[in-house]
């Protein structure tokens, strides 16, 4: 199969960007859709143009790296998978493919489709960790956590920071990734000497990196390669109105 690609091009984060249109080679329509990128970047090499530049890592849907656009929906066309895990049989061939980077204001772009996202981090950095002393790893059961709890703590953990909940919301809002996080933590035993202060921390963190409010579209949740749950969402604005009566949060 071959297919049509329009790429996002942008020489740095000051530059302007434009839309290119490439073709590719004859392509396995097992390749994922990474692997279709580093083939249409080696033609590219042997033709003397510079190659389009994107993040990648793992290619197993595990470290969140992948951060891709495509035809308007980040992570590609499928429910719960990554960019990486998005494959050319997904598509038609003579296909034309639009693909961009994230589009937010937190997340600049630093060159053709790798954005930053260190404004995530900056949340994390808030509050995302456990500064209390826990002592030695204790035994297994020592600690009753119920079944219910250990299991929405997985799936919290689940997320990967990847920002595709950021780039499909229309107010570029970070709350499923922060809710995720702050979630994971408070629902554990271990969690709850710093909870109120740790949603506080990582709300207040969230808007000051410039990310939107959340209108609960929905949006985030759809395009989750983990699927993670708006109600982790309705989670934190529990445990944020708390810290609001305790200490006087700042978050509107």
């Amino acid at each position: 199969m071959k297919v049509k690609l329009k790429v996002w091009r942008q020489k740095d984060t000051r530059s302007a960007g434009e839309f290119r249109l490439y073709e590719t080679p004859d392509l396995n329509v097992n390749m994922s859709f990474l692997e279709m990128l580093d083939v249409v970047n080696e033609q590219l090499t042997l033709k003397g143009e510079e190659p389009i530049a994107f993040d990648h890592d793992c290619r197993e849907g595990i470290c969140g790296t992948c951060s891709l656009v495509i035809n308007g929906k980040p992570h590609g066309p499928h429910r719960g998978v990554a960019t990486c895990q998005t494959y050319m049989r997904s598509f038609q061939d003579g296909d034309i493919i639009i693909v961009e980077p994230w589009r937010a204001r937190p997340f600049p772009v630093v060159k053709d489709l790798v954005v930053t996202r260190q404004a995530l981090d900056k949340i994390m950095q808030a509050g995302g960790y456990i500064s209390v002393r826990t002592g030695a790893a204790p035994d297994a059961n020592s600690i009753p956590i119920s079944k219910e709890n250990a299991d929405l703590a997985m799936d919290a953990a689940a997320c990967i920071g990847c920002g595709a909940c950021v780039a499909a919301c229309k107010n570029a809002s970070a709350m499923l990734f922060t809710a995720a996080k702050v979630s994971q933590l408070g629902l554990l035993p271990q969690g709850q000497p710093e909870r109120y202060r740790r949603v506080k921390r990582m709300v207040e963190a969230m808007d000051e990196a410039g990310f939107g409010a959340c209108t609960v579209t929905g949006s985030c949740e759809a395009v989750c390669p983990k699927n993670i749950s708006l109600d982790f969402i309705a989670r934190l604005n529990r445990d944020y109105l708390v810290a609001s009566l305790k200490g006087g949060a700042k978050h509107g």
